[in-house]
């Protein structure tokens, strides 16, 4: 009996731990609104007001309106949730919203 309630104990803590890591290896999140977009690049302000661009790679999976697109289809105005990996360099996703931000 003391044995199973070790294994199930070290189990739990394996996967609580896990978890935890994967947490924080969570990409960080920029919110914003498109200045522009195209040409593998998306220059965007964020809640601040400041302007900042981002290259963004192929592979990254971008979305409008829950839809997937093309990076040019975003336009100057469009709400953006842009998801960077921990390097604070590389786009793994850009969610997008044609819903345009109020100021």
């Amino acid at each position: 009996m003391l044995h199973r309630i070790l294994s199930l104990s070290f189990v739990a803590l394996a996967l609580t731990l896990f978890i935890g890591q994967a947490a924080l290896a969570a990409d960080k999140v920029h919110e914003g609104t498109v200045v522009k977009a195209g040409d593998g690049k998306l220059t965007m302000t964020d809640k601040k007001g400041s302007e900042h661009s981002h290259v963004i790679p192929a592979e990254a999976i971008i979305t409008l309106d829950g839809k997937e697109c093309k990076l040019e289809e975003l336009k100057e105005g469009f709400s953006v949730k842009v998801s960077i990996k921990e390097d604070e360099k590389t786009v793994t996703k850009i969610d997008a919203s044609s819903k345009k931000k109020r100021q």
